[in-house]
């Protein structure tokens, strides 16, 4: 495994996809990620937490794009580390959000673009 893996790999670790993953799998969530976001209502909380979220995918994307492209980018390994401590900060919420179905369904939706991006 290359450093890009492993930077990656302990990146979803603290992002909490894991939990996510774990989540969906279940079967309260047998919905696909492929369904529209606004099949599913969130609360004003939630609304917030998930805008702040999909902005900060707005920043990671193109980190790990960069790095891709040039693993030695040390900008990108910079940014990478700052965003994943910065998703680190709000993970307890995310966990907390998480255990409502229409908010695990949602975030797995709106987290498709980044995990097609890193996969």
């Amino acid at each position: 495994m290359n450093e890009y893996e492993e930077t990656r790999r302990a990146f979803l670790t603290k992002l909490g996809l894991t939990v996510g993953t774990t989540i969906a799998g279940s079967t309260k969530l047998s919905a696909t990620v492929l369904n529209d976001k606004a099949d599913f209502p969130l609360t004003a909380d939630q609304q917030e937490f998930m805008g702040h979220y999909e902005k900060w995918m707005d920043k990671f994307i193109p980190a790990v794009r960069a790095q891709r492209e040039n693993q030695d980018d040390k900008i990108a390994k910079a940014d990478i580390v700052m965003l994943s401590e910065e998703a680190d900060s709000w993970r307890p919420q995310l966990i907390k959000y998480m255990k409502d179905d229409n908010f695990a369904r949602y975030y797995m939706t709106a987290t498709e673009r980044l995990t097609k991006e890193i996969y």
